[in-house]
């Protein structure tokens, strides 16, 4: 019985903690699935600087090197967030650098030829915020992603709420095999919940 109190507390305590983090992902699939609420963007602000101090040849670093060559630019300019894909326009003499936050997006357009940025910036809302912590740190990007503080510690955070979801599901199953009552309700429901997601892989592979 010690070890059902045990389970059971922790399966209470466990799933109040991932509670936020559950209703984030939730309400991003709706975001993501339905594209609602309607995503307007609001108007764009923009602001130039000049003299920056830019690392020797850092046109020619590549993947997180660059990265990193181009957080003492962002830091000059006060712009905090997770460095995307950057983009090099070798003839203009750019390089196109996306940063993101939940809620807000700035594009750093860098001259790195005058040492000069164009620093724009647009506001994502709540629905932005959303999708922008649903997808990340995701699989794309692998060479770059978590280079920013805060993205490293929500995929530690997402992490811990994948595991202890597996662990709420396996100690709730347990919980409901010791209720002998609840054992015929639970069993129809396992079986339905069974059969409606297997038929769904089915119609999606024919």
């Amino acid at each position: 019985m010690r070890f059902y109190r045990t389970t059971r507390d922790l399966h209470l305590y466990f799933g109040l903690f991932i509670s936020p983090f559950v209703l984030v992902f939730a309400l991003s699939v709706i975001f993501l699935v339905h594209a609602w609420p309607p995503r307007t963007a609001s108007a764009t602000s923009t602001r130039i600087a000049i003299n920056l101090r830019l690392a020797p040849g850092l046109d020619r670093l590549e993947s997180r090197e660059r990265v990193d060559a181009v957080r003492a630019v962002l830091d000059q300019l006060g712009v905090a967030g997770e460095v995307g894909f950057i983009r090099h326009v070798p003839k203009e003499h750019r390089l196109v650098i996306p940063v993101s936050v939940p809620g807000r997006e700035t594009t750093v357009d860098l001259d790195y030829q005058s040492r000069a940025a164009r620093v724009s910036v647009e506001d994502t809302g709540l629905a932005g915020a959303f999708l922008y912590l649903h997808k990340s740190p995701g699989p794309h990007l692998a060479a770059i992603r978590g280079n920013w503080a805060m993205t490293r510690a929500w995929r530690w955070l997402a992490d811990a709420t994948v595991y202890l979801l597996l662990f709420i599901s396996i100690s709730g199953i347990y919980l409901w095999t010791a209720l002998r009552a609840e054992r015929t309700t639970g069993l129809i429901l396992i079986a339905a919940g069974a059969v409606s997601f297997f038929g769904i892989v089915y119609a999606l592979s024919h």
